[in-house]
């Protein structure tokens, strides 16, 4: 799991004027809580923090106002519905060894049986309990020649070592459905046709 290093500075101004002088500055506002602490309010810098969540549950390493060093984990993260911009972000205090419940993205891999079958992903991501430090990014199943009618349950799923089911085991993640026909064309035409008549 990637570790990455952000400078925070600690913020005094609250509300919406202040959160968007902070934006101006190509700046996020954000919280740290956790641990039963006070939450902190935080200014982040925006261009690295926006690289740092390309990766899921990634873990941040902040150096606050250059005097403590704190990790933390995304915990909500708020985009401007329109322009996808980074608006506000709240971090959840870890530490090392400790561990926590996130969501891990499912990726399927592997061709479905031939035929017009359909792959619905009922979860897309998967609830787990991991070590803080080692959050895997992602898990991997396979659908290799599965017919309409298949499930994976979330007990299927093969985890990393240490990492832990946080749902139901018999919790479906993906089902294979039967793709629905399309009425053929003629048959439709001459449905039609009949109505014109009457």
């Amino acid at each position: 799991m990637s570790e990455v290093k952000l400078t925070a500075e600690t913020r005094t101004e609250f509300g919406k004027g202040a959160a968007r002088r902070i934006r101006r500055d190509n700046k996020v506002p954000g919280v740290l809580y956790g641990h039963g602490t006070d939450p902190l309010h935080l200014t982040l810098p925006g261009h690295e923090l926006l690289l740092a969540l390309r990766t899921p549950n990634v873990l941040i390493a902040l150096d606050v106002d250059g005097k403590t060093n704190e990790l933390a984990i995304p915990k909500s993260v708020q985009r401007d519905p329109i322009k996808g911009f980074l608006e506000h972000v709240d971090l959840l205090l870890v530490k090392r060894g400790e561990k926590v419940q996130v969501e891990i993205p499912v990726q399927a891999e592997g061709e479905l049986a031939p035929g017009n079958f359909l792959l619905e992903h009922v979860l897309d991501a998967l609830p787990v309990e991991a070590e803080a430090t080692h959050i895997p990014e992602q898990v991997t199943v396979s659908v290799e020649g599965l017919e309409a009618g298949a499930s994976i349950h979330a007990k299927d799923v093969k985890l990393p070592s240490g990492v832990t089911l946080a749902v139901e085991d018999d919790a479906v993640v993906l089902q294979v459905l039967a793709a629905q026909a399309e009425e053929a064309p003629a048959e439709a035409e001459a449905e039609g046709e009949e109505a014109a008549e009457a």
